[in-house]
Formats: C-alpha cells, sequence, structure tokens
C-alpha cells in the first residue's frame, strides 16, 4: 500500500512540475530542496513551541512533530514560490531539446525529494510503528530503495559538513561515541527514536539531539553502516 501511494506521489508531482517548463521546473526543484532542509532543521523546535503553547493535553504530545513538519515545509514551499515568481516572473526561452530534458530531469527529480520527504514524515505520524507496508526497516519504495534514509543523510551529511558551524556545532541528529580504537563517530537516532515512540504509542517522547545519551560501543573495529 505505501509503495503505491508513494508511486502515485512522485508521478503527480513530477507531471505538475513539467508542466512548468525548464526554468519553472528547475526553480521548484530547488524550492523543495531548500524547503525540506529548513523543515529538517526546524520542525523539532516549532512542535515544542505549539506543545508548550497550545496545551491541548498529552494526547496531542506525539502529533505536534509531524503537525510542525507539514506546516513548515508547506509554508516554505509556497514562500520559496512567491520569490521566485517575483524574481523571474517572465517566461524565458529555452532550446526545445534542452527545455524538454531538463523539465523532465527536474520534475522527476522534484517528485523524488517530495516522496522522500513526506516518506520522512510519516516517521514522526501518530501512528503504528508498522503500517500499511510502511516500516522503518525496509526500503519502502517497491523495495528496491529507502528515500526516507537517503533523505536523512542528506541532511545529517550537510549539518555535518557544510553548513556547521566548527567543530563543536550543533548537527541536525545523532550522539557522540568513541571506538576502542579512539575513533569518534557520530550514530544518528532519528528512525530509531521515532520508531520507539510509535510501537509505544507515543508514550516514549523523542529527545532532543543535545541531551541524547551517548552511545556505548559494543565494537572493537569500525563502526559498520
Amino acid at each position: 500500500m505505501i509503495d503505491l501511494f508513494l508511486l502515485i506521489v512522485v508521478a503527480v508531482v513530477t507531471w505538475c512540475v513539467a508542466a512548468e517548463g525548464a526554468w519553472g521546473a528547475a526553480l521548484t526543484f530547488l524550492s523543495v530542496l531548500f524547503a525540506g532542509l529548513l523543515t529538517m532543521n526546524y520542525f523539532e523546535p516549532l512542535a515544542n513551541l505549539l506543545q508548550s503553547t497550545l496545551g491541548l493535553g498529552p494526547a496531542w504530545n506525539n502529533r505536534w512533530d509531524f503537525v510542525a513538519m507539514m506546516l513548515l515545509f508547506i509554508g516554505f514551499i509556497f514562500a520559496f514560490r512567491i520569490g521566485t515568481e517575483q524574481i523571474m516572473p517572465n517566461f524565458i526561452q529555452v532550446h526545445p531539446l534542452a527545455h524538454d530534458v531538463v523539465r523532465w530531469l527536474a520534475g522527476g527529480a522534484t517528485g523524488y525529494l517530495t516522496m522522500a520527504i513526506l516518506l520522512t514524515s510519516l516517521h514522526t505520524a501518530p501512528l503504528p510503528r508498522n503500517f500499511f507496508g510502511f516500516t522503518p526497516e525496509r526500503n519502502n519504495f517497491l523495495g528496491i530503495s529507502a528515500p526516507d534514509r537517503q533523505w536523512l543523510g542528506f541532511v545529517q551529511y550537510a549539518t555535518e559538513k557544510s553548513f556547521r558551524n566548527g567543530k563543536n556545532g550543533q548537527i541536525f541528529d545523532g550522539s557522540t561515541a568513541i571506538l576502542a580504537d579512539k575513533q569518534e563517530v557520530i550514530l544518528p537516532t532519528f528512525i530509531i527514536r521515532y520508531a520507539t515512540r510509535r510501537s509505544m504509542g507515543g508514550a516514549a517522547a523523542t529527545q532532543p539531539v543535545e541531551t541524547a545519551p551517548v552511545a556505548k560501543p559494543i565494537q572493537t573495529g569500525p563502526a559498520q553502516f
């Protein structure tokens, strides 16, 4: 069931974005990319703010992450699209061959990226651990790829490398572990934390990255991922 839903998302988004032409499709892809990055960095603080401000009771505690993620993602996409239309309001002519190639490539990339972000959001949804074929450990897109883990890996890499402010700067997710050979590694916990919360019916709160416990290494060789 989840595979069919994701395939439909990719197909619909690809078709809609490709219809905007080469420049429109490329700008839409960039809008979705930056909207996704900003969403991943700010959805947990927004969820905490909504929970403390609105105070709708314990029943809502495990819903705010998903609500905040969707609000930010949709809001950022609209903001970026409005901004790009103001910057480039006129149609820019492109060679017919390049036009078709670029618009379908950008459309397909946008469709896959949108699907990956939506699939990642399902980890935070107030649903059972496994539902409609969705399993945290599974390659949820037709059994051949794991777009959610690919997206989380990209966000993790970006915050560890490109956007990290110094060696001790904050990262998106994970705790630091020191292996037996003194090698320091970062072990992401996003999927594990949210899978645990869903398996407990929302009783297990997800811990902020900065307070996550230090992992205890159980091997003497290099970490296996």
